[in-house]
């Protein structure tokens, strides 16, 4: 089974990459299912249902979030209504929305879909390790492959994460950083594993915002609205194959890939 795991898709310049990236890739890689994180895909900050529906038909099956989930209002009573977008597990009981999810491949596997926060440099939320040993104990009764997209900022958090659940689920994939790291690999247990997947956006940006907000931000120290950045696109991601017998990976492998904007675009 292989699995395709999109990093951040920021903004309209992220949304475009998936559109001219996303089928090539599922014919040429033959994958299997689709796992994007899509919190700052509108605009730069959150998420909308027609932003959802939108990427859901670019083939996605599964969209995952983290800290902006809320950043617009509509998407706090559309996450009650729409499963296969998930917030981190870690949120509150009280939080509406999901935190996990099992669904089947079009070959009728059945894969789970585990979102976590981190709490280094981030929100103080329920304790993800708990949390996580908590939602992979129910996963577990329905399927052996479960992929984790842990949202998180401080990258020895996301390598504590990746050591305490290897074996007990297929990957751990980190996100949140929007910058792509080159320390993929299988842990010994065999659960894949990397630091940051990357962003999906804007190429000449600082983490997908106008390059000259975030320099100015820096010298003056003068808060200013961060705005998406324009021009030619990258789609960042990984593809994890499973041994769907076992639920652990065999194989993970880094993509990025860049599109020239065009005059269509």
């Amino acid at each position: 089974m292989k699995v395709l795991f999109i990093g951040d898709i920021v903004g309209k310049p992220g949304r475009r990459a998936v559109k001219e990236g996303l089928p090539d890739l599922i014919t040429k890689l033959k994958i299997d299912f689709v796992i994007a994180n899509v919190e700052n895909a509108a605009g730069g900050f959150g998420i909308t249902r027609s932003i959802c529906e939108e990427i859901f038909s670019l083939g996605v099956n599964i969209l995952t979030s983290g800290n902006h989930i809320w950043d617009k209002k509509e998407a706090v009573t559309y996450i009650v209504k729409e499963n296969r977008l998930l917030r981190p597990a870690n949120y509150p009981e009280e939080a509406p929305g999901y935190g996990s999810i099992v669904m089947k491949t079009p070959s009728g596997e059945k894969i789970a879909v585990l979102n976590l926060s981190g709490r280094i440099f981030m929100n103080q939320l329920d304790c993800p390790f708990k949390a996580a040993q908590k939602q992979i104990s129910a996963l577990k009764e329905e399927t052996k492959n479960i992929i984790v997209d842990f949202h998180g900022e401080a990258t020895s958090e996301k390598s504590a994460i990746g050591w305490f659940l290897d074996g007990d689920v297929s990957a751990v994939l980190g996100t949140h950083t929007h910058v792509q790291t080159a320390d993929e690999k299988i842990l010994p247990k065999g659960t894949a594993f990397i630091t940051d997947v990357g962003m999906t956006g804007p190429v000449c940006s600082i983490i997908g915002v106008n390059k000259e907000q975030i320099i100015n931000k820096f010298i003056t120290q003068i808060p200013t609205r961060f705005e998406t950045a324009k021009g030619e696109s990258m789609l960042s991601g990984v593809v994890v194959e499973i041994n769907p017998k076992t639920g652990m990976a065999t194989s993970i492998q880094r993509l990025q890939l860049n599109f020239p904007l065009t005059a269509r675009n």
